[in-house]
């Protein structure tokens, strides 16, 4: 499918209004944004772990899902939709289902790069047909916004709370998508919010969802409350994780590294940081050599993927 804001425009939406997640948070547009990506003829089986994605949008007796859900609990929602997908597969073979299904995964960061590491590296070594997506807001945000292991170095959580005697977190954040890319899954893609109309998501997500094998997509998911941001700034913020080169955009299939988006002018991560209250702290007099550090991991990251991706 190429690229057209119009038809993707005149898709019905099949995560509907009127759940419960807050403004400005980025998990329903992540979601609303690759369910367009499905064909209006298929069908999808979604299942999503324990998390606020889950709990807003699931509110007994109401669904805002349009396609099958299941409630999967913390650890497993790659177990879950790879059940799924088998039982599918059976089912097929038999003759006993005709129609079209795509399954899909959706967990937060604490969900997928902690808790439930273990079934998604399982569903994906399986070689399950299915899509697993990490909304990644960079802590358990939905219990309190304690730390993950997707926080960012010198954050300000609930259970890495800046003081005296530490900044924050004093760990770098795990690099996920790496770790499913060690997987040697067809196809491996992070992505984020990010103008024209969310191109890059969208593309990457119709690609993981029509991947014949196992996908996976990390996206940047910013969270209001535990990132401490204007609701307005969504958008903006995410951005500004992808132009200072935090948060780079690029896909992996079978292998092949390829950069899908490169910024005219690599901003420094202070930009992305300063608008964050979680990293309000850093800003004080003394403080400097903290930022600098952080700006020294995203640049030798960022060569590291150039080089990855033949573009030096």
């Amino acid at each position: 499918m190429a690229y057209n804001i119009k038809e993707l425009a005149n898709k019905p939406e099949r995560l509907t209004g009127g759940h419960r997640m807050c403004a400005g948070c980025g998990a329903p547009v992540a979601v609303r944004a690759i369910l367009r990506a499905l064909k209006p003829e298929d069908r999808a089986v979604v299942g999503a772990a324990t998390g606020c994605l889950e709990v807003s949008t699931c509110i007994y007796p109401y669904t805002a899902w349009k396609d099958s859900f299941i409630h999967s609990a913390f650890e497993n929602a790659g177990a879950t939709v790879s059940g799924a997908e088998a039982a599918y597969k059976a089912l097929k073979k038999k003759g006993k289902v005709s129609d079209e299904f795509k399954f899909i995964a959706f967990g937060g960061d604490g969900g997928t790069y902690d808790i439930g590491l273990q079934s998604l590296s399982g569903a994906m070594e399986r070689g399950h047909n299915m899509v697993y997506v990490c909304y990644d807001n960079g802590a358990y945000m939905n219990t309190g916004i304690q730390r993950s292991s997707a926080t960012p170095l010198y954050a300000d959580t609930t259970t890495s709370p800046q003081g005296k005697v530490v900044p924050g977190k004093t760990q770098w954040r795990k690099d996920l998508t790496e770790v499913m890319v060690a997987h040697n899954i067809p196809y491996v893609a992070q992505t984020a919010f990010i103008t024209p109309n969310m191109k890059d998501l969208i593309e990457k997500a119709e690609k993981a969802i029509y991947t014949d094998g196992p996908a996976f997509l990390n996206v940047l998911a910013p969270c209001p409350r535990g990132w401490r941001y204007e609701t307005s700034k969504l958008i903006e913020i995410s951005k500004l994780a992808v132009d200072t080169c935090f948060w780079p955009l690029y896909e992996v299939v079978n292998g092949q590294y390829k950069l899908t988006y490169k910024p005219k002018e690599k901003l420094p991560v202070v930009e992305f940081l300063k608008v964050q209250g979680r990293f309000r702290h850093l800003f004080k007099k003394g403080n400097e050599h903290l930022i600098e550090q952080i700006q020294q991991e995203v640049d030798r990251r960022w060569e590291k993927l150039l080089e990855l991706c033949g573009e030096k």
